[in-house]
């Protein structure tokens, strides 16, 4: 006897509704992915803030004394002049960044800045000489895998900052400068202004920080420009400071620039941009100026970059990231922290703290800004209640 068995294929239907339901699972789970693939990634730039908030503690152990934020060579009576001429010199204008490259497995690197290289003098030209191979060089250890920015114009980027601001916009360009005959200058405007964790060209130490390590933010997070009117890359210009009225005193001084239906991004009238993709957010790691290297502390993640005069001015820059929500800082005693947009600002109402502006706040006032701006300064004798 034969037995035949009959072989039944899919039809055409079933087919159909097997692909849907793969479909419909593959939908539901992309979202899961991405959303994973981004906490990955918000964990990786956590863990880079770790490590520089780390060689921040071990350069401390090393020197006794914090990372110089805007140090470096200089010639006396000059203050830019011919740094851009080898074998030249930086005009003091180095960010703590480059002091932190052997804290952070970067010896090599260090090496070439540390002695003559490519013609120049030790420690290297100006931060915004791309034709140095050092500043080109495009360290992963200063880049967040969130920023998708790549830079086009030959340097290297960042996208972490120092807390050389604190909850004012004045001095973070200069702090304590030195030239004409040797003499300092701007050292009790600066040292009024400079409230943060740093105070550019100063050797700051872990004992000045009054508050407490754990009190006071050392560190923070913020984007590369991408050339899209970002509010957060690209500082609005030209106003100047001061506590008077009409003038940019207040931390909402740049709101109004700010395109109401499109909250993240600048109008596209009536704003003075400086759009060179080189002097966005960022765009030079190893050049001091507020704009490239530090954050502040007197408005909250994610808010709009507000400057004086020009690009190479201080003003508001504060943390900010693409990271959902917040952005990372790291607090003086090494722990990470992720701010939300929503933090505590206090008053924005409040007149700037300006020692060298009789119509703004003197110098010693405690912070208007709330616990955001508390935690940006390091001897207001304001100290944390609770955990943030």
């Amino acid at each position: 006897m034969k037995f035949h068995s009959a072989r039944r294929g899919f039809t055409l239907v079933e087919l159909l509704v097997v692909i849907a339901i793969i479909g419909v699972l593959v939908g539901l789970l992309l979202p899961a992915v991405q959303a994973a693939r981004e906490a990955a990634r918000r964990m990786s730039c956590s863990n880079n803030l770790k490590q520089l908030g780390l060689a921040v503690h071990n350069y401390h152990s090393a020197y006794d004394q914090l990372p110089m934020q805007a140090g470096g060579t200089y010639l006396e009576n000059v203050d830019k002049g011919t740094c851009d001429v080898a074998p030249g010199h930086n005009a003091r204008r180095l960010s703590f960044l480059v002091g932190m490259l052997p804290f952070i497995e970067q010896q090599a690197l260090w090496q070439q800045i540390s002695n003559p290289h490519q013609g120049w003098a030790a420690m290297g030209c100006a931060g915004w000489q791309g034709a140095y191979d050092p500043w080109a060089t495009q360290l992963q250890a200063f880049k967040c895998p969130s920023d998708p920015a790549v830079s086009s114009w030959g340097l290297g980027t960042t996208n972490y900052g120092a807390n050389a601001l604190g909850d004012s916009p004045s001095y973070g360009q200069a702090g304590y400068h030195e030239f004409n005959g040797g003499q300092w200058k701007f050292i009790q405007a600066a040292t009024g202004s400079c409230r943060g964790f740093f105070v550019p060209r100063h050797a700051s130490k872990f004992r000045d920080i009054l508050d407490g390590l754990s009190n006071t933010a050392m560190l923070g997070e913020m984007i590369n420009g991408l050339q899209d009117r970002d509010k957060r890359s690209l500082p609005s210009l030209g106003k100047g400071w001061g506590g008077a009225a009409g003038a940019r005193g207040t931390s909402h001084a740049c709101s109004d620039d700010v395109d109401p239906t499109r909250p993240l991004f600048w109008r596209t009238t009536g704003v003075t941009l400086d759009t060179t993709a080189s002097r966005s957010r960022g765009a030079r790691w190893a050049y001091s100026l507020p704009l490239f290297t530090s954050v502040s502390y007197s408005t909250g993640p994610n808010r709009e970059m507000c400057f004086g005069a020009d690009w190479e001015n201080s003003g508001q820059c504060p943390p900010s990231s693409h990271h959902q929500g917040g952005a990372h800082i790291v607090m003086g005693d090494g722990a990470v922290k992720f701010i939300t947009d929503s933090v505590d600002c206090g008053n924005s109402n409040s007149p700037a703290i300006m020692p060298t502006d009789a119509s703004a706040l003197p110098a010693g006032s405690a912070s208007p800004y709330g616990l955001f701006g508390s935690i940006g300064t390091r001897a207001s004798n304001e100290v944390l209640e609770s955990e943030i």
